[in-house]
C-alpha cells in the first residue's frame, strides 16, 4: 500500500461499506508496512477523515511488481572487485538484461537467510550509478521499501548496467568486519542488485570475482575459469548465488574431510597468521569423524558438495552462519594450536554443518520465500534452530570435537538458565522466534528478564527431552535418531528445500512414539507463568540430577578463561569480566536486588583491591561467618557501597550421575558405529 488518491479512496470506502464475506483482500509484502501507516483513516460511518500527502518527489513512484515464478529473461552477470585491501572497499559492477522500455524495480537484498531478520547492510552501500548505451539513469529510492530503486529503462537498451561500492566496516564498532589486511568474506547478497518482480529461484546470475594477488579462497561453487585475475564460476541461481559466500586470504589451507566419499566435502581454512593452518592429523580426523558421524546419523545427503569456511582471526568479525552447502565460521586464531586450552569454538562446525539438514534442506514453510526481500517469518525457529542447537552438540560428542563430560557441562550451563528463569514469568519462547526481526541481535539491558532467542537453547532442551522420553518409554528401542533420519534424512541425494509445518513434525514424532506430542511441544512453546514448563524432565531421566556446587567444570573454567568471564550468577548473582567490571546482572538476584546493573566497577572487595580470585575467596569465606559480603563500586562519578548478606559459598551448575539408573545421556552421547 502507498499513496491514496481520490480515486483509490473512494474504492476503499466502497469496499469498506461491502459486506466482510465480499471483500478480497490483497497479500501484504512490503516489509514493516502496518495497518496503522494505511493512508486513509475511516470512522464508524465510513467518512474518510484523512489522507496522508504525496511524497515530494521528482516523479510518482511506480508499485514495486508483484514476484511471480517466473524466469528472468537472460542472465545477470556480477563482477565483484575485491582487492582494495587498503580502504576495504569491494566494488561492484553488474550487467542486467532487460526485455523492454519502462518502468524497473532494482532491489537491494533485505531479508538474508540465516539472519532471519531484515538486516541488508543497505547504508554501506554508495556511489550506486545506472546507465544504459552509456546513457545515465536517475534512480529514485522507494520511500516505503527503501531497498528498492525505480528507474526507466530507455527505449531500445538491450541492458543495464549499475556500479556501487560495497564500503565495508572498518572496524566491529558498528557492524560486522568482513575485510581485513588477510582475509575477506565475501557474501553475493550483500553485493548485488536484482530486478523485482521474479522468485530468485527462476533469475540467473554470471558471477566473477577479484582477489588479491596470490589470495586463497574457498566457495560452494566450482570456478570454470580464471582470467587476468578474475575467477569465474558458473551460471548459478540467485537463490544459491546468496547461499555461496566465499572465504578468501593472504593464508590459506584446504583438508579433504571426506577422502574417496560419495560427494566432496572440504575444508577451506583463512587465518591471520599462516601458523593458525597447523592442524594435526588427530585434529583433522576428529572433523572427518564429524562428517561420518552425520552420515550415521541421517543416511542420506541433501548436497553434491560441502565446503566448510574457517576463518581463524581476532581481526575479521565472529561469523558461524549456514548455507545449504558451506557454512561460514569464525574461531580463535589458536583454535589449532592451542586446543587443550580453547574449547568455546567446538560446537561451531558441528552447528553449522548439521544446517545442511535442519533448517537448509528441511526449511520452515514460512521461511521458504520468492526473494530476499520478501519477510521472512520465524515461527518455527526451535525447530530450525532449536533442534540443530541440540543436534550440534550430539554430532559434536559423538565425533570427539567435545568429551562426554565437556558435553555434560554445556548441557549443565543451559538447564540452570531455564531452572532459574525469570523471563518465563511473562514471556511464552515461541514468541523469542520474533526477536531477530525486531532488535536485529542487538545489546539488551536485562537478557535474563527480556528473553533473547530462546528457541537456541531452551528448544535444544524440549529436543533432549523428547529424546529421553522416547528412550525411556520403548525401553531404547527407539530415540530421536529415529525422527531425525525419517525427518531430515528423507530424499537422499535431494537438495531441493523441502518446506515443513508444525503438523509433520508432530506426525513424524507420533511415526517414531505414539504420543501426545503436538500438546507435549505447545505446552513447553506458550506456556506463560504458572502455565510454564521448563523442559528439564530430560534430566532425572537420563539418569542425572542438577546440583549446584563450588566444583566448577572443567569445561566451564576454560570457557570463563578464554572469555575473560568470572561467573558469580548462581551466588551474588552476576557476571564480571577480568578487569572487576560486572558485564551481566541476573533479574531478582542479590545484584539486582541491591539495585546493581551491568557497567559497575568493582574497586574493593572489603578492605582489599579487587581481583577475580579475590571475590570468589571473599564468597567462599562467608560461608563459615556472619559477616556480609561488602563490595564498594564505582560508575562514572558516583561510587557506592553494597553489603551481601549472603552464606552459600560458590555455586555453579553440574550435572551428577544417579547410580543404578539408565545413563540415557551417555548414550546419547556415544559415537554411532554404523
Amino acid at each position: 500500500m502507498r499513496r491514496l488518491t481520490p480515486r483509490t479512496a473512494r474504492g476503499h470506502l466502497r469496499a469498506a461499506a461491502r459486506p466482510a464475506a465480499m471483500i478480497r483482500v490483497p497479500k501484504m509484502k512490503r516489509h514493516l508496512l502496518a495497518v496503522c501507516a494505511a493512508a486513509l483513516l475511516i470512522v464508524a460511518d465510513g467518512t474518510a477523515l484523512a489522507q496522508t500527502a504525496a511524497p515530494a518527489l521528482p516523479r510518482p513512484l511506480p508499485p514495486i511488481p508483484e514476484t511471480q515464478d517466473i524466469a528472468y529473461p537472460g542472465v545477470i552477470d556480477v563482477a565483484v572487485d575485491a582487492t582494495d585491501v587498503q580502504r576495504r572497499v569491494i566494488s561492484v559492477r553488474q550487467t542486467i538484461p532487460v526485455a523492454a522500455a519502462g518502468p524497473m524495480t532494482l532491489l537491494y537484498p533485505a531479508w538474508i537467510p540465516g539472519h532471519h531478520g531484515p538486516v541488508g547492510p543497505m547504508r554501506n552501500i554508495a556511489g550506486l550509478v545506472i546507465t544504459a548505451d552509456g546513457q545515465r539513469l536517475d534512480w529514485l529510492r522507494d520511500t516505503v521499501d527503501t531497498f528498492a530503486f525505480h528507474i526507466d529503462v530507455p527505449a531500445g537498451a538491450r541492458s543495464i548496467q549499475v556500479e556501487f561500492q560495497w564500503l565495508t566496516p572498518i572496524d566491529d564498532s558498528t557492524q560486522r568486519t568482513v575485510f581485513t589486511d588477510e582475509i575477506v568474506n565475501v557474501q553475493w547478497e550483500k553485493a548485488l542488485l536484482y530486478p523485482a518482480g521474479y522468485s530468485h529461484r527462476r533469475m540467473m546470475f554470471r558471477p566473477t570475482l577479484k582477489l588479491p594477488e596470490g589470495w586463497g579462497y574457498g566457495v560452494a561453487m566450482p570456478t570454470t575459469a580464471t582470467e587476468d585475475g578474475w575467477i569465474r564460476f558458473d551460471p548459478i541461481t540467485l537463490e544459491h548465488l546468496g547461499d555461496s559466500p566465499v572465504f578468501a586470504g593472504m593464508h590459506y589451507r584446504m583438508v579433504d574431510l571426506d577422502p574417496g566419499g560419495r560427494s566432496p566435502v572440504r575444508l577451506h581454512i583463512v587465518a591471520d597468521k599462516p601458523e593458525s593452518l597447523n592442524a594435526s592429523d588427530e585434529q583433522i580426523q576428529l572433523l572427518r569423524n564429524l562428517v561420518t558421524q552425520a552420515d550415521r546419523l541421517y543416511h542420506a545427503r541433501h548436497f553434491d558438495h560441502y565446503d566448510m569456511l574457517l576463518a581463524l582471526t581476532d581481526r575479521l568479525g565472529g561469523i558461524g552462519l549456514e548455507h545449504h552447502r558451506s557454512s561460514e565460521n569464525s574461531a580463535d586464531p589458536a583454535f589449532f594450536t592451542n586446543w587443550g586450552g580453547l574449547r568455546g569454538d567446538r560446537e561451531l562446525l558441528p552447528h553449522e554443518y548439521n544446517h545442511s539438514w535442519s533448517g537448509k534442506f528441511r526449511r520452515p514453510a514460512d521461511q521458504l520465500v520468492n526473494n530476499f526481500n520478501t519477510p521472512l517469518q520465524n515461527s518455527l525457529l526451535w525447530v530450525y534452530e532449536g533442534n540443530d542447537q541440540y543436534y550440534g552438540l550430539v554430532l559434536a560428542a559423538r565425533s570427539g570435537l567435545l568429551s562426554k563430560e565437556d558435553a555434560l557441562a554445556s548441557l549443565a550451563s543451559a538447564a540452570a538458565a531455564y531452572d532459574n528463569n525469570p523471563g518465563n514469568a511473562w514471556r511464552a519462547l515461541q514468541d523469542t522466534t520474533n526477536d531477530p526481526i525486531y532488535t536485529q541481535r542487538r545489546p539488551q539491558a536485562w537478557p535474563s528478564y527480556q528473553r533473547s532467542e530462546d528457541y537456541y537453547r531452551q528448544g535444544q532442551m524440549i529436543w533432549l527431552e523428547a529424546d529421553t522420553l522416547i528412550r525411556e518409554q520403548t525401553n531404547g528401542r527407539k530415540s530421536l535418531d529415529d525422527f531425525a533420519r525419517a525427518f531430515f534424512g528423507m530424499d537422499d541425494g535431494v537438495w531441493d528445500p523441502k518446506p515443513f509445518e508444525f503438523a509433520e513434525i508432530v506426525s513424524a514424532l507420533n511415526g517414531v512414539m505414539p504420543y501426545d506430542w503436538a500438546a507435549f511441544l505447545r505446552e513447553r512453546l506458550d506456556g506463560v507463568g504458572p502455565t510454564a514448563i521448563e523442559p528439564l524432565s530430560w534430566i532425572a531421566r537420563s539418569g542425572y540430577r542438577l546440583v549446584y556446587d563450588d566444583k566448577l567444570p572443567e569445561f566451564q573454567k576454560t570457557l570463563n578463561s578464554e572469555y575473560g568471564r568470572n561467573d558469580f550468577t548462581y551466588s551474588l548473582g552476576f557476571m564480571a569480566s577480568n578487569a572487576n567490571r560486572i558485564t551481566g546482572v541476573q533479574w531478582g538476584g542479590l545484584a539486582w536486588q541491591a539495585g546493581l546493573t551491568k557497567g559497575w566497577d568493582i574497586i574493593a572487595i572489603g578492605d582489599r583491591a579487587p581481583t577475580p580470585e579475590g571475590l570468589r575467596e571473599a564468597v567462599t569465606a562467608a560461608k563459615d561467618s556472619t559477616d556480609p559480603i561488602v563490595l564498594t563500586l564505582k560508575r562514572g562519578d558516583r561510587v557506592r557501597t553494597v553489603s551481601f548478606d549472603y552464606h552459600g559459598g560458590l555455586r555453579y551448575p553440574r550435572l551428577e550421575r544417579v547410580p543404578g539408573t539408565p545413563d540415557r545421556l551417555g548414550d546419547i552421547l556415544a559415537p554411532r558405529a554404523r
